[in-house]
This record gives structure tokens, sequence and C-alpha cells, in this order.
């Protein structure tokens, strides 16, 4: 059954998306007169209103679908033993990857599809959108691909083999972004944040790193928006000098992080998982 209830989990969060998308084109199309295949086109929806309500109701949907289910399991137990210090590190340990992720995907040049920048822009461009983005994004991700998908594959796949789970389930988690850009970033975080699942039984300290790393994607787009469009050396006023030093700085944040997780996360057996929130 682990296997069919992974593949439930993913195709209930896909049409989740589906359905929002449905319902927002139609109450848009009824509302402005468009035709509603034009009310779809989200890359043509000036201001990204409809995308941003998508993206809201659609994230809501899972979390109450994924939460009333119980298909991740949620208590107090986990916040009850103050893991604030896990928190500090998942938090850093996101902020190391940041530099370093961007820089990957420059070496391997692989770049977005302009619609799905386009939609970004749109979604990012709103204030509204960091509620979204930083807060309801986040848990309702962690709630499916790891308070759901990754627990049922830890179960699948047992304690000996839980890095086969935790590889299995980032690249689920890369292939539902659907480009390749970001594929490559969100299976290399997804292992992080498996990582961090499997040790505390816990999407907590997930949701702290994926708020801090859509946080951050928030807030540069405004602060900086002159390097949307452009490369990390940018950044750096086109110093290779300065970009090199700014990634080798990530790094001073992301091995110290990693070192420091390991030492306060206690391993929970595969038993307890999803015992824990």
């Amino acid at each position: 059954m682990n296997t069919l209830d992974v593949i439930l989990y993913f195709v209930t969060f896909y049409l989740t998306q589906c359905v929002m998308l449905l319902a927002v084109g139609i109450g848009t199309g009824l509302a402005t007169g468009k035709p509603i295949a034009d009310t779809l086109d989200m890359s043509a929806a000036p201001g990204g209103d409809a995308l941003l309500l998508v993206t809201l109701f659609s994230s809501i949907l899972t979390i109450l679908l994924f939460g009333q289910f119980k298909w991740s399991p949620w208590s107090r137990q986990y916040l009850r033993s103050h893991p604030w210090g896990v928190a500090f590190w998942a938090a850093m340990l996101s902020l190391g990857t940041i530099l370093p992720s961007q820089w990957l995907l420059e070496m391997l040049q692989v770049q977005m599809p302009q619609q799905y920048e386009k939609l970004f822009e749109q979604i990012m461009g709103k204030p509204a959108g960091y509620i979204v983005i930083g807060v309801l994004v986040p848990v309702a991700e962690e709630m499916c691909f790891r308070g759901a998908i990754l627990r049922k594959l830890l179960a699948l796949f047992g304690e000996r083999r839980h890095w086969i789970a935790i590889a299995v389930s980032a690249v689920i988690f890369g292939l539902f972004h659907f480009n390749v850009p970001q594929f490559i970033h969100a299976t290399a975080i997804g292992l992080l944040l498996g990582w961090l699942y499997y040790r505390t039984g816990s999407i907590f300290p997930g949701i702290v790193f994926h708020w801090v790393n859509n946080t951050v994607a928030f807030v540069m787009f405004h602060l900086m928006p002159q390097i949307n469009d452009g490369k990390l050396i940018d950044l750096f006023h086109g110093s290779t000098r300065m970009m090199v030093m700014g990634i080798v700085c990530s790094l001073f944040i992301f091995l110290p992080s990693l070192f420091q997780l390991n030492q306060r996360m206690r391993k929970v057996a595969g038993k307890e998982l999803g015992d824990r929130s």
C-alpha cells in the first residue's frame, strides 16, 4: 500500500493545482467576459492576480486535505522539545545553499523557460505574493513531499535503505517543478529536506529551511530587480574574485550548519516517523 499511497499523495497534490487553475479561470472568465481558454493562460494574465489566487487556494486546499486525512500527521510533540537550535541551523543551512546552487545552475548552462520566468515575476511582484510563496507554499510542500510521500517511502524502503527513500522523494519533488533549472535545485535541496525529516521525524525544520529559501528569493527580487534576468556575477558588480569569495563564504555557512544539525538532531526510529510534527 505504501507505493499506492505515494502515488495518491502526488496525484492529489497535482490535481489541487489543476482544480484551482480551472476554478480561477472560470471565475475570471465569468467576471471579465473573456473566453475561459484565455483566462487559463497564466502567462498572459496581467499583474499575476490569477496566478496568485491559484497558488494561494491550491496551497490552502493541500494543507487542509493532507491535514484532515492525516496523510501528513501533525502534533505538537516535536515543538514541545524546543528545537530552536535545530531551527536556527536549518535556516543557516538554507542560506548556505543559495549562492552555490545558483553557481551550479550557471555552470550547467541551464536556463528557466521564459514562460516560467514570466509566471515567477508575476507572483513575486505582488506584495501579497510573500504570504503565498514565503509561508503557505513551504507548509503545503513539506506536508506533501516530506510529511506524506517521504514518510511512506521510509516505511517502504526500511531503515537500512533510508537514503534511497530520501533520494526518491527528492527526485519526485524536483520533477513536480516541471522545468530543468528548478528540477536541479529542488532535487538538491530535497535531499537536505529529506535528511532533516528523517533525522527528526518532523516537517518543522524543513518548513524553516523552505521558508528561508523562498524568503531570500522574494527579498532579492524586490531589492535587486536588475539581477533577476542576469547572472550570479552581476550580484558582485562583475567581479569574479568577489563572486568566488561569496561562494566560499556560503560554504563556510553550509558546512558548519550541516555539522551542527548532525550533532543536534536525534535520529528518530522508523516506527516513530509520522507520530511527530
